[in-house]
């Protein structure tokens, strides 16, 4: 004799499974923070990988071989990805004084107009680069314990490279290696599997590159109209934030219109703040309709919660990786559902 009912049954059932999911992924995550200094560029070099995987394929088909074609693609994103760092530091160490002398002068305007919340205004203008030096003092002592965090990054950004290199020239393989480590009765269930999540990564990284490059070349564009400095590093700027979704977008863009503030005045803050806001109205009314129903689909709210998520983890680099590990699980658990909803096995996709 069942002293429960069935539904109440049903619900404990649920209820045990989100618990023991829960402590298995809080597990996995402690796990995860602390080995992540290997975690992290492998998580990076999968980005990678997916991102540069069509031009590897490219030019193997035109007879480079596998590890030559591996080496010039990671020299190439080297190159880009350094190039990309070296304008934005560079345009904005050139314009920092000048945002803090427009910070000044638009204080001192709305002074007149509004009394002790401009003075406020000013007085926190006027003391940025000492809240900043502070801060940065705060966060270096609490953050380095005895390891260099410099070297660190570093470390992890040429362990990252170098994965993307032997994941590119071993690509070929992969199929045989999971199915070699999966049980014999799941290996085409691991297969499938393994395939979605990385389809959704690279769907996740090719639909935000082509964003990411048109919002770049439209607001570069745009500052340059209005002439104001620096229009390429912002570009850079952009095309850099467009991989962390919504944050990103506000960031780089904010950046775009203190500049012109600082350098160009009022009005060409307001038109530069125009240029912005058209090409995220462009982006989210037909670039990301376009562009990412063909790659990987995910709800606004679920990617800002993915980022909440990812920075409340692993800070800056949590927010780069929630939203493509998010895609590849998205992907997991749709291949999963097609496979358990008619009760059959859909065939598997051909490999790239």
């Amino acid at each position: 004799m069942q002293l429960l009912p069935e539904p109440v049954r049903r619900f404990a059932a649920w209820c045990a499974v989100l618990l023991l999911a829960a402590a298995v992924g809080y597990v996995g995550i402690l796990l995860c923070s602390e080995f992540r200094t290997a975690v992290i560029p492998v998580l990076l070099a999968l980005l990678g990988t997916a991102l540069l995987g069509p031009l590897h394929r490219r030019l193997v088909q035109v007879g480079v071989h596998r590890s030559a074609a591996a080496g010039l693609t990671c020299v190439a994103v080297a190159a880009v990805v350094g190039g990309a760092v070296y304008i934005v530091v560079a345009a904005l160490v050139d314009t920092g004084d000048q945002i803090v002398a427009s910070l000044k002068d638009a204080a001192k305007s709305l002074a007149k107009h509004f009394g002790a919340a401009g003075t406020s205004l000013g007085d926190l203008a006027g003391n940025a680069r000492n809240l900043l030096t502070k801060f940065g003092g705060t966060a270096a002592s609490n953050v380095i314990s005895g390891v260099s965090v410099v070297g660190e990054s570093i470390a992890m950004a040429v362990l990252a490279l170098l994965l993307v290199f032997f994941f590119l020239r071993d690509s070929h393989r992969v199929v045989d290696a999971i199915r070699s480590v999966a049980p014999a009765s799941g290996a085409d269930m691991v297969e499938a599997m393994a395939r979605r999540a990385f389809e959704g990564i690279e769907g996740f990284m090719r639909g935000t590159t082509v964003i990411a490059f048109i919002d770049a070349v439209c607001i570069t564009v745009g500052l340059l109209v209005l002439r104001v400095p620096g229009a390429f590093g912002l570009g850079a700027l952009v095309l850099v934030g467009a991989y962390i979704p919504y944050l990103g977008a506000f960031i780089s863009g904010a950046v775009a219109v203190l500049v012109a503030l600082a350098d160009r005045g009022f009005v060409i803050a307001l038109w530069a703040l125009g240029v912005v806001l058209a090409v995220q109205v462009l982006e989210g009314h037909v670039l990301q309709p376009v562009i990412q129903s063909r790659t990987v689909q995910m709800h606004p709210a679920v990617v800002m919660l993915a980022i909440t998520g990812g920075a409340s983890v692993a800070g800056i680099l949590g927010m780069l990786l929630a939203v493509p590990l998010t895609a590849a699980a998205f992907g997991v658990v749709h291949e999963l559902r097609t496979r358990y909803a008619g009760g059959r096995r859909p065939p598997a996709d051909a490999t790239g």
